[in-house]
This record gives C-alpha cells, structure tokens and sequence, in this order.
C-alpha cells in the first residue's frame, strides 16, 4: 500500500502501516472476520487459491498470513493457543459444534512457506475440525470459518486459572458504568462471523 498522503510506500507496524518517508500512520478498517490485512506476504502464496499471495494480517494482535478471496488462515504454532485464548475471551456463550467431515482427513495441500505437504488432523481442542499443520515450519492452516468453530465451541478444560478480569475490582462508580447489563465484551472486540 502506497501513503495516502505522499504516496510513498508504507509497511506494517503491529496493526498499522506507516509511511516510510512522511511516517504517516493508517489503522487499517478490521475485516468480517476480525482481520486487520496490512501487505502482501512475499514469497508465500495461498494453498488453496493455488499463488495468489498471503497477506500479512493481524487478529487479535497476533500476527497471521490470510488469503483475503477463500479467507483462510496460516498461524503460527507459538501463536496458535494463545490467539484462540484471545478470541475466547471475547466471546458470550458457546455454540456446540457439528461433527468434522471425515472426508477433509483426505485432504493435500501444500506449506506456503517450505512447500511439502501439510498433515490433516483432527484438532485435539474443541470445535470439531480438521486442521492442517506443518511441522517443521511449526505452521497451521485453518480454512475460513474453522477459527471461529474453535473459538466458540464449548471448552471441557474450563477457565484458565491465569486469567484476571480486569475490571473485577472496579466498582461501577470507578468504571463510569451507570448499568450492569450482561453486553460487558460486545464493546471489547470483535465478533467472528461464519
């Protein structure tokens, strides 16, 4: 993306692109599923809209790569855990998932970043979906929708005992909150549409 005040080139900075020259910074509008896209990942093309680009992306904070026609998703493993963490935390309720499709274990399709086939298999989480992973790049791709699956789906493990509400100890009075209505995370963050 070229500045829209100078024209010239901008790169990404955590959820920002900033001019190179003017060092004007633009917050990129957050997409139907939550992404912030930022600039075209080089080298590293989408595995199933077969060499068109990844872009470089945000949800969450967390960077991804994110083909913006099928809107699937590369993760990074490090990341992987602790984006779904941040996506449940945003979320009010659950929603019990369909079974995954047998047939999607079937699947070949290829690393964007080493190009060797990437192995299907059952997420071991919840959200009943079939997930490919490269190990050796330490990648995940998650097709559209499947992200949202996992975020909303019921969780055995309950709560994560590290996790503090930050505004537990507030009183409506320190907050400036005047209700105590149930809609605490709509205002937080985004919502994940499938």
């Amino acid at each position: 993306m070229n500045c829209p005040s100078c024209g010239a080139p901008m790169h990404p900075h955590g959820d920002t692109l900033v001019c190179d020259f003017c060092h004007n910074v633009v917050v990129p509008d957050t997409n139907d599923d939550g992404v912030i896209v930022l600039d075209e990942a080089p080298g590293q093309s989408c595995p199933i809209c077969n060499n068109l680009p990844l872009m470089q992306a945000t949800l969450a904070k967390l960077p991804l790569l994110y083909c913006s026609k099928c809107r699937g998703m590369l993760v990074s493993m490090e990341e992987f855990e602790t984006l779904i963490d941040a996506l449940r935390a945003t979320q009010r309720g659950s929603i019990i998932q369909p079974p995954m499709d047998p047939g999607d274990l079937n699947r070949r399709i290829d690393c964007p970043k080493c190009h060797r086939p990437m192995e299907a298999h059952s997420y071991a989480g919840p959200g009943n979906v079939v997930i490919d992973s490269c190990e050796p790049c330490s990648l995940n791709w998650l097709d559209h929708g499947e992200l949202a699956r996992i975020a909303q789906a019921p969780d055995d493990r309950g709560p994560d005992p590290d996790y503090r509400d930050p505004y537990a100890d507030q009183s409506d009075d320190q907050t400036g909150a005047s209700d105590t209505s149930d809609d605490t995370f709509g205002s937080l963050g985004w919502k994940l549409h499938i």
